[in-house]
């Protein structure tokens, strides 16, 4: 882990640990040279445009909305959803919904630092989606055909 900011803000950067010392040099100047590049929070991309982000899912004909009953939490569990919640919606991510048709409930997942990544719970949506009959191929397929030709 590297930081790239200053004494008021930490803008940490994980990169490979087996480089060699003069490209680890040369890698960091490069990041600290462009550190305005990157979006170090949400506060960083108040502009970034909806239409570039915003999918629309195909859904089964069959298949009626869902609300998920809420889940209760512990109150810490709670702050913390609430408090990336605010992030997400101070940043202009999130839009408040008068009457939702899906409601999917909201789980922290324990990340390696000790931090919780806030993610959303969407087996029921992922049930209702209409799957693709031309899915992507494997990485490895397409590293394969780069390499041969």
């Amino acid at each position: 882990m590297i930081n790239l900011g200053d004494d008021r803000e930490e803008k940490m950067v994980k990169i490979r640990g087996d480089l060699f010392p003069e490209m680890r040099q040369q890698l960091y100047a490069l990041l600290k040279e462009f550190k305005d590049n990157f979006a170090w929070s949400y506060k960083y991309m108040p502009s970034l445009d909806p239409k570039i982000v915003q999918h629309r899912l195909p859904l089964k004909p069959e298949c009626h909305p869902i609300k998920q009953r809420l889940r209760r939490m512990k109150p810490e569990v709670s702050l913390k959803i609430k408090e990336e919640v605010e992030k997400q919606f101070n940043a202009g991510f999130l839009a408040m919904a008068q009457y939702p048709q899906w409601v999917a409930n909201v789980v922290p997942v324990p990340k390696k630092d000790g931090n919780d990544q806030m993610c959303v719970d969407y087996r029921d949506l992922n049930r209702a989606s209409l799957k693709d009959d031309f899915p992507l191929p494997h990485i490895d397929t397409l590293v394969d055909n780069i390499a041969t030709s």
